[in-house]
């Protein structure tokens, strides 16, 4: 990579899609294209992102090549392959992205991510280092243990549910799985293990993830309602 790269993006999706009924919920349809390709189409379109990074799983790795080749997004400079766990994934498409200020983390099964909330997160990273859309969970949580006896409730307040993107110093994120010993579910729980402070930024309740069948059709919905 000779030209200077200031906002990155690796999109993830090597998921294995266990609760789709056999459909690859990434190269599904919603409104007649991909799942992934409106992840990317939208990364594409926003001004701050300079390159892209996607990674899938080895089986997808033709279709998603022939996909981006027929689309003629520019900024997707590599279609590599992911890892076992999410977090071998993300490291793999870190590897391919290369150094750069900031790097915006998203799962490819989030469809419905706007420029705006890709922008967001770019300028909350740029104060902090790490940020990550989130909304404010709206049912009350019990915490419970094995025998399913609650332990505790704590205020609804104070919790919130994490989305992607996930926006980091690129050299933050790297650093912070180059050292990380656990397996980890998001980006900035590694971030978290490293002793860094992670922000929260303005999500939205449609930024939702499919991971089931029925998600699929939500996001048709959402899809139409903003139609």
């Amino acid at each position: 990579m000779n030209e200077k790269v200031k906002s990155g993006a690796v999109i993830v999706a090597a998921g294995a899609s266990q609760r789709m009924g056999g459909v690859d919920k990434v190269f599904a349809l919603l409104g007649g294209r991909p799942v992934l390709a409106r992840v990317i189409g939208t990364f594409q379109e926003c001004d701050s992102i300079d390159r892209i990074i996607v990674v899938l799983g080895k089986q997808n790795l033709e279709k998603g090549r022939k996909m981006v080749a027929g689309e003629g997004w520019s900024k997707v400079a590599d279609v590599c392959a992911g890892g076992e766990r999410r977090q071998d994934s993300v490291v793999a498409g870190l590897e391919k992205l290369g150094k750069c200020e900031l790097v915006v983390i998203h799962d490819g099964a989030r469809p419905l991510v706007t420029t705006d909330l890709i922008e967001d997160g770019l300028e909350a990273a740029a104060e902090t280092g790490a940020a990550v859309a989130a909304v404010p969970v709206t049912d009350t949580i019990k915490v419970a243990g094995d025998d399913m006896i609650v332990q505790g409730t704590p205020p609804r307040h104070s919790l919130w549910s994490v989305q992607t993107p996930q926006v980091f110093r690129y050299d933050l994120i790297t650093e912070a799985y180059r050292q990380l010993k656990y397996e980890v579910t998001d980006d900035a729980r590694a971030v978290e293990y490293s002793g860094n402070r992670v922000k929260l930024y303005t999500g939205s309740y449609d930024n939702i993830k499919i991971t089931k069948p029925d998600d699929l059709a939500l996001a048709e919905y959402l899809l139409q309602k903003k139609a």
